[in-house]
């Protein structure tokens, strides 16, 4: 932190915090008591109104905001929980920059609107995705990693834990691929990466990726892709339709499957159809729910489900 932040930063931290001591804003701005009273000085002399009191502080004259921006109480609710938002799902250096911007923007409130928006917040509570752990040490610092590459115009390479088996049982592969971008869904962050082995965009899952380092091989993102325009190509071709009891047709509604495409309630059950690429992707869904549901089709899935009840019961 140069000298001209530093300074900025004691003004936001006093119209935060009112009175500070010295010794405070040096433990937060992590620098020196004396050079904190140099800074002090050099503000005072630049017309910024801080009032010094002996035993008890510095303080900021009553009114005098920096910068004079003005914001409602739901402006302000949004951009914190904006911050909130990046804090939690963000790698660690735009985690930091989000508690950064968080105190600077509550710094310049006005005390009512401060109070309004932290009463607003303290009733409001973020969680992305409720069915998974929160975002992982691990995935944080490879979602830093692929900011990186993706900035250098560099390739990744990384070995991948794949959902589901190859043939030959195997989950895991190594590959090398071009980040064109990443995307945050209720499972988490997906990578979108044109890949050296299969010639095509695919689709990684950030948590399933390991070993990941950045290569020295140059790449350009492709004129005609845009990520924010790019839809994958939807390869879900095997329908399957469930029956579930009647009774629990508003939990099925709620989990809120991927694949699920229309259901409908009649009075022998609750019928949901299913889109899927492989039916491996719904088996442990469908198990999941015991003898409340029952698959009226494909004959496949239907011994698939069969054969996999065997295997559990063989260990009771």
């Amino acid at each position: 932190m140069n000298k001209t932040e530093r300074q900025l930063a004691i003004v936001l931290e006093l119209q935060r915090s009112k009175v500070l001591k010295a010794e405070d804003l040096a433990v937060k701005l992590e620098t020196s008591v004396r050079t904190i009273y140099r800074d002090i000085q050099a503000l005072s002399e630049a017309g910024v109104p801080i009032v010094g009191a002996t035993g008890v502080g510095y303080s900021l004259m009553e009114g005098y905001f920096l910068p004079p921006v003005n914001f409602t109480a739901e402006e302000a609710v949004s951009l914190l929980i904006g911050a909130d938002f990046i804090e939690q799902q963000f790698d660690n250096q735009y985690s930091k920059n989000a508690q950064s911007s968080r105190g600077k923007i509550e710094a310049i409130l006005p005390e009512p609107i401060r109070n309004e928006a932290d009463m607003v917040r303290s009733n409001i509570r973020l969680r992305l995705n409720p069915n998974s752990q929160d975002i992982g040490a691990k995935e944080k610092t490879y979602i830093a990693t692929i900011r990186e590459a993706m900035l250098k115009g560099k390739k990744i390479h990384f070995k991948y834990h794949k959902r589901l088996p190859e043939a030959d049982g195997n989950r895991k592969t190594i590959r090398t691929v071009a980040p064109l971008g990443m995307v945050l869904v209720q499972a988490g962050w997906i990578l979108i990466a044109d890949c050296d082995l299969r010639r095509d965009i695919r689709h990684f899952k950030v948590a399933r990726i390991s070993n990941l380092v950045i290569t020295d091989e140059k790449f350009e993102i492709p004129s005609d892709f845009n990520l924010h325009d790019y839809r994958p190509p939807d390869a879900r071709n095997i329908r399957i339709c469930a029956l579930f009891n009647a009774s629990i047709a508003d939990k099925v509604k709620e989990a809120n499957n991927y694949f699920m495409e229309d259901s409908e309630l009649h009075a022998d059950g609750y019928y949901v159809n299913f889109r899927v690429r492989e039916p491996e992707e719904l088996l442990q869904w469908i198990l999941s729910w015991g003898a409340d549901v029952v698959i009226m089709e494909p004959e496949s899935f239907k011994n698939r489900v069969r054969e996999e009840i065997l295997k559990m019961m063989k260990h009771y």
